[in-house]
This record gives structure tokens, C-alpha cells and sequence, in this order.
């Protein structure tokens, strides 16, 4: 199952709004790594889909074209 920004951007709220609560300070730092780490996979996610939807918009034109050049 592939996991989308919204997911990730969700896990890395969480952890902020855990680390903001938290009380003991090796508690903190631990879901402010988390936070970093889900907002750094939230990132990698946009960027595949963006990066899918290019793609698949220039394989439509390329068909497009090659379709008018036969026709």
C-alpha cells in the first residue's frame, strides 16, 4: 500500500503536538526526531506524485503527437 503526503504530514503533526506535551526531555527530542523523519518521508511523497504526474502528462503529449503525425 503506498502511503500518501497526507498520511505522513498526519504521523508528523502527531508526533510535534507529542513532543510539545511531553515532560521529560529525552521523550521530546525522541518525537522530534519522529516528527523530522515523517515530515522528510511526507516530503519524498509530494515529490513522487508530482514527479508521477509529469511523467504520465508527457507520455500523454508524446502519444498525442505521435497519434497527429500518423493521422
Amino acid at each position: 500500500m503506498a502511503q500518501t503526503y497526507e498520511f505522513y504530514a498526519e504521523r508528523a503533526d502527531a508526533a510535534a503536538a507529542a513532543a510539545k506535551a511531553a515532560t521529560l526531555e529525552n521523550v521530546r527530542e525522541r518525537e522530534l526526531r519522529s516528527e523530522s523523519t515523517w515530515r522528510a518521508l511526507a516530503e519524498k511523497a509530494q515529490k513522487a506524485h508530482t514527479d508521477r504526474v509529469r511523467a504520465d502528462e508527457e507520455r500523454a503529449a508524446k502519444r498525442e503527437a505521435e497519434a497527429l503525425a500518423e493521422g
